[in-house]
């Protein structure tokens, strides 16, 4: 704790004498227009400065290590379960849906089947009202609800739900979330404490969202929401205001009941909702372990679409009785804590002026500040290089300090008027996620997120040639000479490859399905004629669909006997067994064979057993580290200089998964319970 005070204090003592710098010495007055630019400037550096300094302030506040209790928790279940397994909590497990693929929902079905607790219910809540769905519900012991009127969407799904449970917990998980097995022993457990209201877990994904896929930056960028739940939330929970994230929590009844069902007011009813709970006097727990993984949007258009939901979503719940400003109950750090995440979405009008400057400067040779070697030695770069080096390190290496700002470029202009129209009174109206794909490449919700960009993309080049010939478009009496054209030129210049890299995200990579494919490096043997003589191969990629492989070109193992006797035989952790195969992909890359194996039609025993391999294992997910952000740009200019190509054997989008110990892994099948 000591070193993260130590590193938060250094970069906001670093910060405010940035900000002194910028006050005293940096304003341009030379002239109206550039006192006005120079100003508006400040003004906008300063609002994303006070978001940042109140992050660091969360970061080093003191604060109760919740790892002993949720340990604690844990264990105490596990005691009770042994002395008496009726006597555990009742849970309903709730999953709403609104038209998702019958497939995902299956799947998500059985995960929760599959979960190892002894006293629990699955409700599918769907709002679509499918026949299919109520006989899939029905074939797998699930009980089923569709309300006669779907009113305030997903909120009033779950409200109306309610009556119908006698269960004292309830957990919920979105129609295409699976939760690994251990998800409940590993919260049921903190209700122990009858003042804990609700308890949430990562929201993590199976698949890279479309940033991520359409740059094939799967190894060199973070997911978007690592940062949040690796960084933002666990300093949330230190100051007792834990965000209620929508899926993969765990909720009381009876608090529920106390503030009258979820908030139907706001898109963002989780939130709202867990405001709400802390704010009559429960507790919100954050178990930063990822125990569950969903899907991530398939295009960029959906993926634009849910985060303006988001953000419109979590600005209007300061016009709900959520507001953190007015609801009683909060104390001034939790108040101050929630309205920081609300207004956090506000940031992008701020990152949008600052995203105009340099085109300002080369247009009209309008400076917005005045520079010299002093200031840029004593004052940026030690600001700008202490957040470089820090913050991945301050965010438990869940992010680096320029990669996550892709994310800010591709969708700055769908949220800074999703933002505008919100503050106006005109929010966003609550539209599912699709969990379905089109290959179409252009259409009119992508014209409309890609055109505005080559537009701005145009006029910075422009911009950017005229600081290069020394001649604005528009005459101005500054001067383009001395450290601040080159400064300019260089801001101009990074934003011209960030807008190129934005605009080259919105090419989605073809791909035949949605179906997730992982990567791991799993030893095992291979198609001998038995799991003792076999050859040792190296399990690379893996899906429901088939699996990919690679050995040495060198090795005597012969793969002409598929063409006869269609089965893998493996020996791999939970993946022991014989697998039929329909078909064989080879390519030869330096010095190895590469083999793709499709699955044939598999017994019920062995599609259990892949499922659980694939989706529900314990430890599945794995922490990674962010890449150091300076290879991470080269892998970015890479791949910008590369063509797009479609998903198809040995060039799938992936992402990592961990590698099972043998013991342990399934744990019996979920009939038996």
């Amino acid at each position: 704790m000591i070193s993260r005070i130590l590193a938060a204090g250094l970069i906001a003592a670093l910060g405010l004498h940035y900000l002194i710098w910028r006050i005293s010495s940096s304003l341009n007055f030379s002239s109206t227009a550039s006192s006005g630019l120079s100003l508006a400037m400040l003004a906008a550096e300063l609002l994303l400065l006070g978001s940042a300094f109140l992050q660091l302030l969360f970061s080093s506040l003191p604060g109760p290590d919740y790892r002993v209790e949720i340990n604690l928790g844990a264990e105490k279940l596990a005691a009770k379960r042994f002395l008496d397994p009726d006597g555990v909590p009742r849970v309903a497990v709730l999953v709403p849906c609104c038209g998702e693929p019958i497939e995902v929902i299956e799947r998500c079905l059985r995960g929760c089947l599959f979960l190892d607790y002894p006293n629990f219910e699955i409700w599918l809540l769907d709002d679509a009202n499918r026949e299919e769905l109520a006989i899939l519900s029905s074939q797998l012991g699930c009980y089923y609800l569709a309300r006669p009127q779907r009113i305030h969407a997903k909120a009033g799904n779950l409200n109306y739900a309610l009556p119908h449970l006698k269960a004292e917990l309830i957990a919920v998980f979105d129609a295409d979330v699976v939760p690994l097995r251990n998800f409940l022993n590993r919260t049921v457990g903190l209700f122990v404490d009858p003042l804990v209201g609700f308890v949430q877990t990562p929201q993590t994904y199976m698949n890279a969202d479309p940033v991520m896929r359409n740059l094939r930056l799967e190894r060199w960028l973070m997911p978007d929401e690592e940062s949040f739940y690796r960084w933002i939330q666990p300093d949330r929970q230190r100051l007792g205001a834990v965000v209620c994230a929508g899926t993969s929590f765990v909720m009381r009844c009876q608090s529920l009941k106390e503030i009258g069902g979820f908030e139907t007011q706001t898109s963002s009813e989780d939130l709202a909702t867990g405001i709400r709970i802390i704010a009559a006097g429960y507790r919100g727990i954050y178990v930063p372990e990822k125990l569950s993984a969903g899907l991530a949007p398939f295009t960029i258009e959906a993926m634009a679409r849910q985060r303006s939901r988001w953000a419109s979503g979590t600005i209007q719940t300061l016009r709900t009785g959520a507001n953190p400003l007015k609801i009683p109950g909060l104390n001034p750090l939790q108040r101050l804590a929630f309205l920081e995440g609300i207004l956090h979405w506000c940031n992008v009008l701020p990152q949008l002026l600052l995203l105009l400057v340099p085109i300002s400067i080369g247009f009209f040779g309008i400076f917005p500040y005045r520079i010299d070697s002093g200031g840029l030695i004593t004052a940026v770069i030690p600001f700008y290089l202490s957040q470089l080096i820090l913050i991945p390190w301050l965010s438990g290496g869940s992010r680096g300090a320029l990669m996550p700002e892709l994310y800010r470029w591709v969708f700055i202009l769908p949220l800074a008027e999703s933002v505008v129209s919100t503050l106006l009174g005109n929010p966003k109206r609550f539209q599912v996620t699709p969990k379905t794909i089109s290959n179409n490449q252009i259409g009119d919700s992508k014209i409309r997120l890609i055109a505005p960009l080559l537009m701005i993309l145009a006029i910075q080049l422009i911009s950017s040639l005229t600081l290069i010939t020394n001649h604005p478009l528009v005459p101005s009496q500054s001067s383009f000479d001395g450290l601040a054209r080159i400064l300019a030129l260089g801001w101009g210049l990074l934003n011209s490859l960030l807008l190129a890299t934005a605009i080259r995200s919105c090419w989605d990579r073809y791909r035949p399905d949605t179906t997730p494919w992982f990567s791991l490096n799993l030893q095992t043997v291979l198609n001998g004629s038995d799991l003792h003589t076999g050859k040792p191969v190296l399990i690379t990629a893996i899906s429901e669909q088939g699996c990919e492989f690679e050995r040495p070109i060198s090795s005597s193992l012969d793969f002409t006997t598929l063409d006869q006797n269609p089965y893998l035989l493996l020996k791999a952790g939970g993946l022991s067994g014989s697998w039929p195969v329909k078909e064989l992909r080879r390519q030869q890359r330096n010095g190895r064979e590469r083999i793709g194996v499709s699955w044939e039609a598999m017994e019920d025993h062995q599609n259990e057993q892949l499922q659980t391999f694939l989706y529900r294992r314990e430890k599945l997910w794995p922490v990674r580290w962010a890449p150091f952000d300076g290879f991470a740009m080269l892998a970015l200019i890479r791949r910008l200089l590369q063509r797009p190509i479609p998903e198809d054997w040995f060039s799938r989008s992936q992402v990592p998964v961990g590698i099972p110990s043998e013991a342990g892994l399934f744990g019996g099948d979920p009939a038996d319970r």
